[in-house]
């Protein structure tokens, strides 16, 4: 495998780094409505039936610890259609009786297949995803006894991206682990469901790493299509060529042909690959600035002999062809096509390594507002910056003011440094920071001491928020006032509150901003987390009109599959609860289902966070 599990594992989490439109509108396009119950053949007709054997003649008695040669005329076996090598249309052979033995003893394709992939090497479709629990993923049994086609039903029904940022980490970590693959569906289109819904939510990353779980002999056209589309999403054409003779013959795609001539430059093959260029020229499987690109990247393999300026003018939109190989190519993608698409593609845009570091920038903070980005990562990047030179003036100043905000002189200093990373350097500004910006300076908050009388608490206590570091912005709970927002937020988040709050306490909210919805939906979390009594939870819910007991086929769905401890299920079944751009759409209601479930399922430090979020963004 390219990389091992714990290191997959690892990039997840750091990088926990309208898009359907983008990748439909590209040369690979694939829609999830389009998924199958049982994968076609890609088998010639009549392949793998027994043949007719003639009969064998006679052959020598082998030497003791010699290989037996197989006998003329007798039919070797077909590999399965789970082999490794997986013959296309028009490649089967016809066993033909021969009188003549041949000079070389005919292998066993059952042997050659070993030397190929061994045993021990290949994994089987019953457990699929590259990450485990101990990287952070969710357990084996997420989707235990689940209905697969309901399951998958449920993944395609996500609008993403969601609006809560500790939702979507979650998320990540549900479609990227290791799992069982539940009842009645395929474990690679299993896999190229969990994929498909990554890549809509912007998380390149773990999208092609789940499709590299699966085995190229167990590929379906489902698996084909969205392999594809995470290739391009990471800005890797290499990715498709262990794939793309198959890829061609299953799906017939113009893309797999020009992918094809692409993985023969990149392969040091640069006479195959113009013949290529020049027949899908010829053929106008592509033109303008898409086939451009693909002799851009066949260029840049060994002996390519050819540059290829690439010009926007006369483009206008963005698809997932000319993202991925712009990307692959580090050619800059104007903001102007960024726009075309929806704001997955921004996350995608801020993981390609190939687009120079401040080019992306700007989509990397907003990577990690939406969780494909860790604080940590984040940064990192701005570290990377005031490492390099040539940088742009405000990216500079960021990471000098970052850099102060983690190691200035005195606490003074550090807070000031934070101010103006959030844009609130003039004290007047009542403008609400970027929430990118809290991420930013998650751990810099947290290195601050608890004090009374600091003006923008709730600021720091959100930011740690942020990067779950929920101990420490329990340190603030007696340098806060009661009834502000970073009291509630510390109320919501933290791990050691023991007892319920009173009725007294939770009227005494008051928050800023829209402080009726911030009333509801702080309600709603803390009744979610069972910090309130069933006596104050019915007299709370009359006093807000928030209507927890409403039912509908969703909330009886998630309290199902809350009942049945099926945390795969709840997660997919909340992110359909949160099909909102924003968290003002929530329903307070539907936040209490969504946190009284994941509760109940033994994700409470994820509840809490989302509670707290809520709280944090409205």
């Amino acid at each position: 495998m390219r990389t091992s599990a714990k290191a997959r594992g690892t990039l997840f989490l750091r990088c926990g780094v309208a898009a359907v439109a983008l990748i439909a509108a590209g040369l690979s396009a694939y829609g999830p409505a389009t998924g199958q119950e049982r994968p076609e053949s890609i088998l010639p007709p009549g392949f793998g039936e027994p043949a007719s054997q003639p009969t064998p003649r006679t052959t020598a008695t082998p030497r003791p610890g010699a290989s037996a040669p197989v006998a003329a005329g007798t039919a070797v076996p077909a590999p399965a259609a789970t082999g490794f090598v997986q013959p296309l249309p028009g490649d089967s052979p016809t066993p033909v009786a021969t009188t003549t033995p041949s000079p070389t003893p005919t292998v066993d394709p059952a042997v050659l297949a070993q030397y190929e992939m061994p045993d021990f090497a290949r994994r089987s479709l019953d457990q699929v995803g590259p990450a485990g629990p101990r990287e952070g993923a969710l357990s084996t049994d997420a989707f235990r006894d689940a209905d697969g086609p309901y399951v998958e039903a449920l993944m395609r029904r996500v609008a993403a991206p969601l609006p809560s940022r500790w939702l979507s980490i979650l998320l990540r970590r549900t479609l990227v682990a290791r799992l069982d693959t539940p009842l009645h569906v395929n474990g690679a289109d299993f896999a190229a469901e969990r994929a498909w819904l990554l890549l809509r939510m912007g998380e390149a990353v773990g999208a092609r790493a789940v499709v590299q779980s699966v085995d190229n002999v167990h590929y379906t056209p489902k698996l084909y299509q969205v392999a594809m589309n995470s290739a391009l999403a990471t800005g890797d054409p290499a990715e498709l060529c262990p794939i793309a003779e198959a890829g061609l013959a299953v799906t017939r795609e113009r893309g797999w042909s020009l992918a094809q001539a692409m993985c023969a430059g990149l392969a040091g093959e640069p006479a195959r690959a113009k013949a290529l260029i020049t027949s899908a020229r010829r053929r106008k499987l592509a033109t303008g600035i898409d086939l451009q690109l693909a002799q851009k990247v066949v260029g840049a393999g060994p002996g390519g002999g050819q540059a290829v300026t690439i010009e926007w003018a006369g483009v206008d939109t963005l698809n997932a062809w000319r993202f991925g190989l712009a990307a692959a190519t580090g050619v800059t993608i104007p903001d102007s096509m960024l726009a075309t698409v929806g704001p997955q593609t921004r996350y995608w845009y801020a993981l390609s390594p190939g687009i120079p570091l401040a080019d992306r920038l700007v989509s990397a903070e907003a990577a990690a507002a939406q969780g494909v980005l860790s604080a940590a990562a984040l940064v990192d990047l701005y570290g990377a910056v005031d490492a390099a030179n040539d940088m742009p003036g405000t990216a500079t100043s960021t990471a000098n003011d970052l850099q102060t905000a983690y190691t200035g002189t005195d606490i003074n200093a550090r807070l000031t440094a934070m101010r103006s990373l959030w844009g609130k350097a003039d004290r007047a500004a009542d403008k609400e920071p970027a929430y990118s910006r809290l991420v930013l300076t998650a751990r810099a908050a947290a290195r601050l001491p608890a004090r009374l009388g600091v003006e923008d608490a709730r600021y720091l206590v959100a930011s740690m928020l942020t990067a779950g570091l929920d101990r420490s912005a329990a340190r603030w709970r007696a340098a806060v006032e009661e009834g502000g927002d970073a009291w509630a937020m510390i109320a919501l988040a933290d791990p050691d509150a023991g007892g319920r709050m009173s009725y007294r306490a939770l009227s005494s909210y008051t928050g800023r901003g829209d402080a009726a919805l911030k009333q509801r939906l702080f309600f709603a979390g803390l009744a979610g987390l069972g910090r309130l009594s069933a006596e104050d939870i019915e007299r709370a819910a009359a006093a807000l009109d928030v209507r927890i007991g409403a039912q509908n086929s969703w909330t009886r769905a998630i309290d199902r599959a809350a009942a049945e401890g099926r945390q795969g299920t709840v997660v997919l079944l909340a992110a359909i609860g949160m099909q909102t751009p924003a968290w003002r759409g929530v329903p307070p209601a539907m936040l209490y289902r969504i946190v009284g479930a994941l509760r109940a399922v033994g994700l409470e430090g994820e509840a809490r966070m989302i509670a707290a979020e809520a709280l944090a963004r409205v």
